[in-house]
């Protein structure tokens, strides 16, 4: 028993520190990005119609790679306390245990895979509903 424990808590510093190295990483990249943003603001530049464009549609992609980055830092800082609570590696949904290899390449996930396809399947079923103004062109050719 004391063996498998001393398993448990290797792989639980390991764990906890690819958490954190990751969360290191997005944070000094959002963190840089920011400055950036700060810094281009502060030199004034004359741009034509099209340049100005084109430094706002950039500036836009550069905001919402920030925020995604943003929000992969909230999902990192919920595993890390998933893992302090002991229910790191488990599904949500079913309880069940996400797999090593999604851990590996999403160490965050909050889901098994067959929980998160159906997941998705659900969210696009709910998209195609809202685009047809809440039913499906095949339903209504069916009923």
């Amino acid at each position: 028993m004391a063996k498998a424990r001393k398993i448990d808590e290797a792989r639980y510093d390991d764990l906890k520190k690819m958490l954190q190295d990751r969360r290191r990483e997005i944070l000094a990249d959002v963190q840089g990005k920011m400055r950036d943003a700060r810094g281009a603001g502060k030199t004034p530049e004359v741009l034509d119609a099209i340049e100005s464009t084109e430094a706002n549609i950039q500036d836009d992609i550069e905001f919402a790679l920030i925020q995604m980055k943003a929000d992969t830092l909230s999902k990192i800082d919920e595993a890390l306390d998933r893992l302090k609570d002991g229910t790191y590696g488990h599904c949500f949904e079913c309880g069940g245990e996400i797999s090593e290899a999604r851990l590996l390449a999403l160490p965050f996930a909050a889901r098994c895979k067959p929980c998160e396809d159906a997941r998705d399947r659900a969210a696009e079923i709910e998209r195609r509903l809202n685009r047809f103004g809440g039913s499906l062109p095949i339903l209504q050719a069916a009923s």
